[in-house]
């Protein structure tokens, strides 16, 4: 176990309430926030069916269903076998725990079990969130690959969620590169969900983070992977997508960082693709392009983080100055032309042309003949526009 702040009676009672309470609840955070995570813990024990009033705003169906759990809740056992799996857990004021999750209010996590070495809070101060389909093309692996060894390479920490597709590839993608990632499970940290990525999530336990609100052996359901995308996109400084549908998950996790106030990125895609589709929505939207880990850490990292100066290549005739590309382009695509007539074209004088063509002439762009003055023949790529060339 990590040095921590947290009592020990609030750590059991919140670890008791991971139990009870569904992640994301903002009802019951609310009353974790009013009562406190002990008094809350000794109130779901005893208060009895029918005695609703102890939980404003709370149903007797509710209140029932919380009983029942709150009755097979065993936290101290709970937190001994995090700890025998290498575990452990942790809560809001524990020096481990990321504050960034404190911006989701009342739907902030109750506390987080974590399985691996690093320290949460450190690696999640510089994170980037890859999400995106499960059924992705295989453009989306490999850009989701290439975003995650790229990130790693920069020094980042990337986050994602174990699931298949693009998320499974951004983790291998850092894990390959010998970097730092994350994965938000929806699930106990001591489940392996998917089963298929069950080598994945042990190398990620090696050499990263597994972090869920759920306690151990816990089982995904479908609300609870729509419920984790919060966290994802509150732990870290942005979330990039890489291919989704109009309804997709990712979106969501998407929509969450834009609503905490957290960069949203989008990799597009092809347009004739389903799955590029929320992408480009998303983009439409008001998320920022990215192609590369470059882009992103530009966008999400500090001053100094910046993204290499993309441009087409430079041809020779770019270096000349305006005279000078004037005159060249006076010259007709075939047959030479006389100096004068070379200095009307370029609405120059004559002398003017003349000094410039020389100048072309020593770097190789024209040729000086008997009739005049030409393109030299060996340097089509510097012909004009006449000429089909430029």
């Amino acid at each position: 176990m990590s040095t921590t702040d947290t009592g020990g009676e609030e750590r059991v009672a919140r670890a008791a309430l991971t139990r009870i309470i569904e992640p994301g609840d903002e009802l019951g955070g609310r009353w974790l926030r009013e009562l406190g995570p002990v008094e809350l813990w000794r109130r779901l024990r005893s208060v009895a069916d029918g005695e609703e009033a102890a939980f404003p705003g709370m149903s007797a169906r509710r209140l029932a269903g919380y009983r029942l759990r709150a009755a097979a809740a065993r936290p101290e056992r709970d937190l001994r076998d995090a700890a025998a799996g290498g575990g452990r857990f942790i809560c809001p004021g524990d020096q481990e725990w990321p504050a960034q999750l404190d911006d989701l209010g009342d739907a902030r996590p109750i506390g987080l079990w974590v399985r691996g070495r690093p320290h949460l809070r450190i690696w999640a101060l510089r994170s980037v969130a890859v999400v995106g389909a499960r059924a992705c093309t295989a453009y989306g692996a490999h850009v989701a690959a290439a975003l995650g060894s790229g990130l790693a390479e920069l020094g980042w920490v990337v986050v994602s969620g174990a699931a298949f597709g693009v998320d499974g590839a951004a983790h291998r993608g850092a894990l390959a590169a010998g970097g730092a990632t994350i994965a938000v499970l929806a699930c106990g940290v001591d489940t392996v969900y998917p089963r298929g990525h069950a080598e994945m999530i042990g190398r990620i336990a090696e050499q990263g983070l597994l972090i869920s609100e759920l306690p151990p052996g816990d089982h995904p359901t479908p609300s609870r992977f729509i419920l984790r995308n919060r966290v994802i996109a509150a732990l870290t400084r942005g979330t990039v997508v890489v291919e989704a549908e109009y309804r997709s998950g990712s979106l969501a996790t998407a929509r969450s960082a834009q609503q905490l106030g957290r960069y949203t990125m989008g990799v597009p895609g092809p347009v004739t693709s389903g799955l590029s589709a929320g992408v480009h929505e998303l983009l439409r939207g008001g998320g920022v392009l990215v192609t590369d880990a470059a882009e992103v850490a530009e966008l999400v990292g500090d001053i100094g983080d910046l993204a290499p100066v993309r441009r087409g290549p430079v041809l020779p005739r770019d270096l000349l100055g305006p005279v000078a590309t004037r005159v060249l382009e006076a010259l007709p695509g075939h047959g030479a032309m006389d100096g004068r007539d070379v200095a009307r074209e370029a609405g120059t004088t004559a002398d003017e042309a003349l000094a410039r063509l020389y100048e072309l002439h020593s770097l190789g762009f024209v040729e000086r003949r008997s009739e005049g003055w030409q393109l030299a023949s060996g340097a089509p790529q510097i012909a004009d526009a006449r000429r089909g060339d430029a």
